[in-house]
């Protein structure tokens, strides 16, 4: 089992403590105020990601072979998907990233219980994390 599919693993174990989906939203809200801020600098439109209603920016470094991101948004819930997002992929091989099935939105239900706003920029910063691995591979 890869990296990836480990963590995704780790954080559907984590939710399954919560009895009911106003928990499961806390503790997401929870998860992104402990999330460190990015600088103005790394707030550039090149690290915005595209298809988002909320603003969202997410930096990506390459580091021993794996890929490093850093990311946050200016809305709280977003901020939470963001942190379950860098749980799972940051620090990983890019061709973990990149073979890893996407778990983790199934089993914790977060297409029936984001709005269709939230769900499509779950998924384009999926896309982005995503791109930013085939793009480390296609460099080596």
């Amino acid at each position: 089992m890869n990296e990836v599919t480990e963590s995704q693993k780790e954080i559907i174990s984590e939710f399954t403590f919560f009895e009911n989906w106003m928990d499961k939203y806390q503790y997401i809200i929870d998860l992104g105020r402990r999330m460190s801020p990015l600088s103005e600098e790394e707030k550039k439109n090149e690290n915005k990601i595209k298809g988002c209603q909320s603003q969202v920016w997410l930096v990506c470094e390459s580091k021993n072979e794996r890929l490093l991101f850093r990311a946050i948004s200016d809305a709280a819930i977003v901020s939470g998907l963001i942190a379950i997002l860098l749980r799972i992929y940051s620090n990983k091989k890019p061709q973990d990233i990149i073979e890893a099935p996407i778990e983790f939105i199934e089993a914790l239900e977060l297409e029936q219980h984001l709005s269709a706003t939230r769900s499509n920029g779950l998924s384009s910063m999926l896309d982005t994390i995503r791109a930013h691995a085939i793009q480390s591979i296609e460099k080596l």
